[in-house]
């Protein structure tokens, strides 16, 4: 066999947890099996993943057996043909409990006509993430009472948001208030403003089912949240040039006291040996507007297999062990998110991040993202939005307009 064939090539999500755990797994994998193939394991960050996979067609023409593939970019992926069908493979040969392992919210956007583009790697709906021993310090209850004549307790309103984090924004101590993940990659920026959307009431989709940003509740969203970000008084300075990895990294380093975050981050923290906020944290819901509901956003990632892998019965083979429940447990003890109701119910995970059992909750109030064969493109006109909004004094009504044209003429 020519080192080319015997070359095992997988995309992996650049983040610590994930590339150790992949290691672990191939390892454990091949140990058990007696695999031969060498694996060739490409972190990378989420631009040029997507741009090696579908932009490049490097699933399509075999540069890759396997890819980490979120569920945003799904729909294009499997309508391209950039993805092999696991539904027969899945038939001849069932993954551990399926599919009962898995909360349908995570076998859902994966499936199209019957087929199967994936099965799931990594989880973890956006939530409310905070430093626990701060909000319960006698004294820190003691002056934020005395400042501003309420108790300190978990905000519950964007308002009371913004205020707790200027109360502990204390860059002398280097700990701020907040942090947001800013950078411009069509993901990060698109996820928070369809979180001030729907925590406003507002919808994404309008009746006849395109993507329309143009309303009331979208531009009440746009307001506040390009003053937030750039609220010097409240927010980490580097929310510029985070995403959402290097967000999660400053809390974990204890330089945040409270973030709208994967639920990733917030398990990180307990199971990393250089987190400095181990014990200390713990989660809830996303703020409101006042008379309106929390949401959540569930994207989640999945193993794929590419349409011209000449490994496919391998990679399945591959696949099928890594979801197992024994290997959804090891990711998450590396310090991702397993995606099996049997890991958040496991006692040993809920001892180690006593707040995993909350996932289920999460999920009740977690939205999904249109699946748009465009919706690529959309995002960027939503994150270029979102940008224009936090760096220039353009009305907020302006830039939704402009950007609603934009969205509307990549429908025709």
């Amino acid at each position: 066999m020519s080192e080319e064939t015997n070359l095992f090539r997988i995309a992996v999500r650049k983040f610590g947890p994930f590339e150790s755990a992949m290691e672990k797994l191939w390892q454990k994998y091949c140990d058990q099996t007696g695999c031969t193939l060498k694996a060739e394991m490409v972190p990378m960050d989420l631009h040029p993943l997507y741009e090696e996979t579908l932009s490049n067609k490097g699933l399509a023409r075999g540069d890759w057996d396997v890819a980490h593939i979120n569920t945003d970019c799904i729909y294009e992926a499997y309508t391209s043909g950039a993805l092999e069908d696991l539904k027969p493979y899945i038939d001849q040969n069932l993954p551990d409990a399926f599919p009962l392992g898995w909360s349908d919210s995570l076998l859902e956007m994966q499936q199209f006509d019957g087929a199967i583009a994936g099965l799931p790697f990594h989880d973890g709906p956006e939530c409310f993430i905070y430093r626990k021993d701060l909000f319960e310090d006698p004294q820190e209850q003691k002056a934020y009472f005395e400042q501003y004549g309420k108790a300190l307790t978990v905000p519950k309103t964007w308002s009371d948001f913004q205020q707790i984090a200027r109360f502990f924004n204390r860059p002398q101590q280097n700990l701020y208030g907040s942090v947001f993940a800013c950078y411009p990659d069509g993901h990060n920026t698109v996820f928070d403003f369809c979180l001030q959307l729907w925590t406003r009431g507002g919808t994404l989709i309008n009746e006849v089912d395109n993507v329309h940003i143009n309303t009331d509740e979208a531009v009440d969203g746009l307001n506040f949240y390009r003053q937030l970000v750039n609220d010097k008084t409240a927010v980490h300075p580097e929310s510029g040039k985070y995403e959402s990895v290097q967000a999660g990294m400053a809390f974990a380093r204890g330089e945040v006291a409270m973030m709208i975050n994967w639920f990733g981050f917030a398990s990180y923290c307990e199971v990393s040996e250089e987190s400095a906020v181990k014990g200390k944290v713990d989660i809830s819901s996303i703020p409101h507007a006042p008379g309106c509901e929390s949401a959540s956003l569930n994207v989640y990632w999945l193993y794929t297999i590419g349409s011209g892998s000449r490994h496919k019965i391998t990679a399945y083979d591959f696949i099928r062990f890594a979801v197992s429940q024994e290997n959804d447990k090891l990711l998450t003890l590396e310090g991702g998110i397993g995606c099996r109701v049997s890991t958040w119910k496991d006692e040993e995970i809920n001892k180690v991040i006593p707040y995993y059992h909350k996932l289920e909750m999460l999920h009740t109030e977690a939205r999904s993202l249109p699946l748009l064969g465009n919706w690529a493109s959309i995002a960027a006109i939503i994150d270029e939005a979102v940008l224009k909004a936090m760096n220039t004094d353009i009305p907020s009504e302006e830039i939704l307009l402009q950007a609603q044209n934009k969205i509307t003429h990549t429908n025709l």
